[in-house]
């Protein structure tokens, strides 16, 4: 069972070095604002197309960057768990019974 343990924590750790260097992205208005984020749910870049930024207010600006960021946001979370669910599933198929508790 500690072998399936350690196995399981390595198996996280790879899944997360990977996510890192899946990157999402968030949109609004056509691409005019685009949001980066890597699949770990880390913000990497804000894309503003500087034409469009002369034509918002503030409060327009943030209103489009929140649902930029919950886009991206929210791609990275589905790719996470997406990726968390087909590793607990592989690790769990070994302990017979048990492996269907945490996803059927």
């Amino acid at each position: 069972m500690f072998d399936k343990l350690l196995e399981a924590q390595q198996k996280a750790q790879e899944i997360k070095t990977r996510l890192d260097h899946v990157s999402v992205s968030g949109e609004v208005e056509g691409g005019k604002i685009r949001v980066i984020s890597s699949a770990n749910r880390e913000i990497k870049e804000i894309h503003i197309d500087p034409d469009f930024f002369k034509d918002l207010d503030k409060e327009d600006l943030e209103e489009l960057l929140i649902v930029a960021l919950n886009k991206a946001l929210t791609q990275a979370e589905q790719i996470s768990n997406t990726e968390m669910q087909a590793a607990s599933q592989s690790l769990l198929g070994g302990l017979g019974g048990l492996g269907n508790l945490f996803g059927k």
